[in-house]
């Protein structure tokens, strides 16, 4: 299986640990997430509550605690935890040679893409 290919972001140790580092590809905020373990992961930039700043929030495991409402969404699924109920976009994400690369080629269309 074949995989697209990947957007070269940053360097690892270019994100907090944990933390977030915010970018806009598409027309889209996208938070990529470093956590305490070096796991990265890629979601859209918005609560699924009232859109807040996800990358703002709190990093805690695979999670991240939204800064307007405490709602708590899943970095490895964009699923809102416990009794919330929502989902953000998710990216694919990938560490290779301590650079932080993500998957955007639903939001960026290839230049030789036909109609």
């Amino acid at each position: 299986m074949s995989h697209a290919p990947l957007t070269d972001l940053a360097a690892l140790e270019d994100i907090p640990r944990p933390g977030a580092l915010r970018i806009m590809a598409g027309g889209i905020r996208i938070a990529v997430f470093r956590t305490g373990s070096d796991t990265v992961y890629g979601l859209e930039d918005r609560c699924p509550h009232k859109g807040g700043p996800l990358s703002d929030g709190m990093v805690h495991g695979a999670c991240v605690t939204c800064p307007l409402h405490n709602w708590t969404i899943s970095l490895e699924t964009g699923r809102a935890q416990g009794a919330d109920a929502g989902r953000v976009r998710t990216f694919r994400t990938e560490i290779r040679d301590g650079r932080v690369l993500i998957d955007l080629t639903e939001l960026v269309p290839p230049l030789n893409a036909t109609r």
